[in-house]
């Protein structure tokens, strides 16, 4: 794909020399509109992560702390169960339960007869709810990875001094719960700002995001030159808010 970034046209079905360019990766430049396209890429990745976390760490911390046996077990299925569901199922299910006189608008309308629609179809909130349901495991796994380990006198010795619950998670479960947050927020992130079956299906006209702008070269323009510099172009932007997000993680964590 990086090699293909730098050619001028497809090599496919052509006898022709190959060209090389750099021009595809000045396509933030010579289409403004992409700008647009990326900032709602980064937001959609911005506000999954940010749900996905503010669920998964306390389910995570339920899971481990608050169950038992076959309690653990049942929870810790339901909270895996979007790995197994197929995801064109898992996304028009939910095109079923957000759009304009489906289950959600019916359920809302028969406890309150007097509101309006309350359809979320073809919405950036729409979108954002369908990422949530697809990554959460994620998070949820990795949470529940660091939360499992920490030693249980900590929290003890805590609550022995005097700390309350909010005292007890911001001081000590929050801060070693925080290699399972990062290691979460990156395994999502990076595949949110890319999708595209999500945008496309439950986002409509308004889910144009770098991942069907991208899918629409390979697919439709069939411009795979520009199709991998977007790609690339992407990836650096993620790897530079990575390495900001590292920094400033790292200056927190400084003793």
């Amino acid at each position: 794909m990086l090699f293909f970034s730098f050619l001028k046209t497809n090599p496919f079905g052509s006898k022709a020399p190959l060209v090389f360019t750099g021009a595809h990766y000045l396509a933030f430049v010579t289409r403004p509109y992409l700008v647009d396209v990326a900032i709602t890429s980064l937001r959609l990745g911005f506000w999954t992560t940010g749900i996905c976390a503010a669920i998964g760490l306390p389910t995570a911390l339920a899971i481990a702390r608050a169950t038992r046996g076959r309690v653990r077990q049942t929870v810790f299925l339901l909270a895996i169960l979007p790995f197994w569901t197929n995801g064109l199922v898992r996304i028009f299910s939910w095109t079923m339960l957000l759009r304009q006189g489906g289950i959600l608008d019916d359920l809302v309308h028969l406890v309150l007869p007097g509101v309006g629609s309350v359809g979320l179809l073809y919405s950036f909130p729409a979108i954002v709810v369908g990422l949530v349901h697809a990554y959460l495991p994620y998070m949820i796994l990795t949470c529940y990875l660091a939360v499992a380990g920490i030693d249980d006198a900590l929290i003890d010795a805590a609550r022995s001094l005097g700390a309350r619950l909010p005292t007890v998670f911001a001081t000590v479960i929050l801060p070693l719960a925080l290699p399972g947050l990062v290691s979460g927020s990156i395994l999502i992130f990076v595949p949110v700002i890319g999708s595209f079956m999500e945008p496309r299906i439950l986002g409509g006209r308004i889910g144009v995001t770098m991942g069907t702008v991208i899918e629409d070269q390979f697919t439709q323009a069939y411009n795979w030159p520009l199709g991998s510099a977007l790609s690339f172009t992407m990836l650096g932007i993620v790897l530079a808010i990575f390495a900001l997000f590292s920094s400033v993680l790292r200056g927190r964590l400084a003793p």
